[in-house]
């Protein structure tokens, strides 16, 4: 999870002219695209339409394919450019456990749109082929949203189980960050930390 502009980096997304800044940018998002690929091709992974490739199509609005993760890897190699605050939320070998935890998290009355799921798996942006049915997910939360999200989990970790606690406890030690970096903010620096972004990968 990271926060950062995503009205910036939707800009070098969609720019017709490029202003010098956005072209140094577009250079960084580039080199970080053919590096994925190469840790790809490492692991013996060869993607149908490359991240590298991917790129190039959603900048110049020609995609080619209707399914392919390696869209996915160019918007995050795009997005994480302008974002900052990266945290590590942890390991799940099963998506279908974030899940359990948001089933039990809403028993005790955390509102659907602050599930940790919701918030994980909300999508992309902007639109994009599908991944198919692995991995990499991403999603987007407001910033400003972050203290609400953290009231509403704080309120019931106590009627939870252990476990269930521990899962919700990673989300909430990065997101009470955010929270209280939005809450210290003036309004030129809120602007730039607009939106939270959720990789899995």
């Amino acid at each position: 999870m990271s926060t950062g502009s995503m009205r910036e980096a939707m800009r070098l997304l969609t720019a017709v002219e490029r202003t010098p800044e956005q072209e140094r940018m577009l250079g960084i998002v580039r080199e970080k695209c053919r590096a994925v690929d190469a840790r790809l091709h490492g692991q013996g992974i060869d993607l149908d339409v490359s991240v590298a490739r991917a790129l190039e199509e959603l900048l110049d609005g020609t995609v080619s394919a209707s399914e392919g993760s390696g869209y996915h890897y160019a918007l995050h190699a795009l997005i994480s450019s302008y974002f900052s605050d990266t945290h590590d939320l942890g390991d799940w070998r099963r998506q279908s456990w974030l899940w359990t935890v948001d089933e039990e998290l809403s028993r005790a009355g955390v509102p659907a749109r602050l599930a940790i799921s919701q918030i994980l798996m909300s999508g992309p942006p902007v639109r994009l082929p599908s991944a198919g049915d692995t991995t990499p997910w991403m999603g987007t939360f407001p910033t400003g949203l972050a203290a609400e999200f953290v009231a509403a989990h704080e309120a019931v970790l106590d009627r939870v189980a252990p476990e269930v606690r521990e899962t919700a406890e990673a989300f909430l030690k990065a997101i009470r960050f955010e929270a209280e970096e939005w809450a210290s903010a003036d309004e030129d620096r809120r602007r730039n930390q607009d939106t939270m972004f959720f990789w899995c990968s």
